[in-house]
């Protein structure tokens, strides 16, 4: 049988019999458990595994190299090109794999909280659990004020698997975007989380032409209208840290920056849930509730053990932003007031929270250091150093010096406070020493947020020059200098000094930028 071009094909997909349109959550939960695709909890929720791709795969993630966007896409290991031609020789084939199925699930949606930017989308899965998640993660209502926008399509077939010597694939899996067909087209992966970063990843090429800000961050409000945003790579506690029971939460993982203020690019939440407790995160512990999808957690007779990675590390929880009691609705807010950098710092040297300036804020946003935390992406199975620009290399599209420009602009205009978090390691590195206790993380963000630490004694980290404060409420003086926690001084200031070596290293990338920017960081040590 002739295969028909894209276009079409997708056309009569959308429109055949056995495609089902816009069902809701209860029937998809109903489709999914029918369909032996997962489990309930006792909670409700549906309790999924997404085989061998537990994370992102991002060495299969290609952007379609096209001449529309051709001079302004940053190619290299994260947007990695890929012939128009191939691109659509694969799509033609994934839409016809579809049709011969059964059944599809579709639905319209938006990303973009706010009408003047929001931009309209088309998903279509062959799972029913995929399109739950999707339903959760994507916003479901909208009223754009832009007209004539054609939506981007979402096509998602993870029991696809190319052949990379014929598809021009590096494996069996694959996640590409084409900017001019308006098409994400996804297959031989089951985790979900590819859909939704991918759309991220639109977002970051298409915002900056309108003077927005595309960020990998959480934001939360208060009853003043002081808005926050988190800054962090997984696992770095944007999501724990941004669910407050003192503020409205905004969203959980990306934003848009406006002339005006910030708006929440999705309309659920993706939390990471490995050592989740009701105690330490009651907001997101009473969120996973019916309706909500728990990916590769450990479940004993229909009870989720969050403290079981046999599965992964990744272990994820899908849910509305409105399972979130005090949850922003619509998402918008003004511009923040504060900016938090979190870090999970693995090398247990850099500070609990410091004060930056603005540019130290420039340097460490370019620099995006973090530890990449296990199961996060495919390979990782201990903690490793990592430096990912803006704290989203992985999503960014266009060269890092664009956003990061964007950024200083607008803490200037806004006269942002601006604090760089540790909720890494102290006392010690990893294997050493012990986590950063999550009450004293949340009692110095408190501290930054109320503007508590303004005024606050500081003194100076001779190796990373930043500036600690000695106090904080509601935490021990002992931990606000890292050097302090950690028994072997000698071993700290070696580590330290090595550290402070890599950011060097690694910011001799950036050698366009101000000079005042590139020595805002720790200088190089013999």
């Amino acid at each position: 049988m002739k295969i028909l071009n894209g276009s079409t094909q997708l056309e009569q997909l959308l429109s055949s019999p056995k495609t089902v349109h816009q069902l809701s959550v209860p029937s998809l939960v109903e489709r999914a458990l029918m369909n032996q695709e997962g489990e309930l909890t006792d909670t409700g929720a549906l309790s999924v595994q997404t085989g061998k791709y537990t994370g992102r795969s991002p060495k299969d993630k290609f952007i379609v190299d096209e001449p529309s966007v051709r001079n302004t896409i940053d190619w290299g290991p994260v947007n990695q090109p890929i012939s128009q031609n191939t691109f659509k020789a694969l799509y033609e084939k994934v839409l016809y794999y579809l049709q011969q199925k059964e059944v599809r699930y579709a639905s319209n949606g938006f990303v973009g909280a706010d009408p003047n930017y929001q931009l309209p989308i088309t998903y279509i899965n062959e799972f029913a659990w995929h399109h739950l998640f999707a339903r959760q993660l994507f916003i479901r209502e909208g009223q754009s004020t832009k007209t004539n926008q054609e939506p981007f399509t979402i096509v998602s077939a993870p029991t696809f698997k190319a052949d990379p010597a014929v598809d021009g694939t590096n494996s069996e899996a694959f996640v590409m975007i084409s900017f001019e067909e308006r098409v994400v087209l996804i297959g031989g992966t089951e985790y979900a989380g590819e859909m939704k970063k991918s759309m991220f990843s639109v977002m970051n090429y298409l915002m900056p032409d309108e003077n927005v800000l595309p960020m990998h961050c959480s934001a939360n409000t208060n009853e003043n209208g002081e808005t926050a945003l988190f800054f962090g790579l997984s696992g770095t506690g944007k999501t724990t840290l941004s669910a407050s029971n003192h503020r409205s939460l905004i969203g959980d993982d990306e934003h848009g920056w406006t002339e005006t203020g910030i708006f929440n690019i999705e309309g659920g939440c993706y939390a990471k849930c490995i050592n989740l407790s009701q105690e330490q995160e009651p907001q997101i512990w009473n969120a996973i509730s019916f309706g909500s999808v728990l990916e590769n957690v450990a479940v004993e007779e229909g009870k989720a053990n969050y403290d079981d990675s046999s599965l992964t590390e990744n272990t994820r929880a899908a849910y509305p932003i409105e399972a979130i009691p005090n949850a922003l609705k619509p998402s918008v807010a003004g511009s923040p007031t504060a900016i938090v950098f979190l870090t999970a710092d693995a090398f247990g040297v850099l500070p609990p929270i410091s004060k930056l300036t603005k540019e130290q804020a420039m340097y460490h946003f370019l620099s995006g250091y973090t530890s990449k935390l296990a199961g996060t992406e495919r390979g990782i199975t201990q903690p490793e150093a990592t430096f990912s620009t803006c704290f989203g290399a992985p999503f960014l599209p266009r060269k890092p010096e664009t956003y990061a420009a964007m950024l200083g602009e607008k803490i200037e205009a806004n006269d942002v406070d601006v604090f760089l978090v540790n909720t890494g390691w102290t006392g010690g590195s990893y294997g050493t020493g012990s986590r950063m206790k999550l009450r004293y993380t949340r009692a110095m963000v408190e501290a930054a947020l109320q503007g508590e630490l303004n005024q606050a004694e500081t003194e100076t980290d001779p190796i990373f020059d930043l500036h600690m404060p000695t106090r904080c409420p509601g935490v021990p003086d002992e931990l606000m200098n890292p050097r302090n926690a950690w028994a072997d001084k000698d071993a700290y200031d070696q580590t330290a000094k090595s550290l402070a070596n890599q950011f060097a290293d690694n910011f001799s990338r950036f050698s366009s930028a101000k000079e005042s920017i590139q020595q805002a960081g720790p200088t190089r040590t013999n």
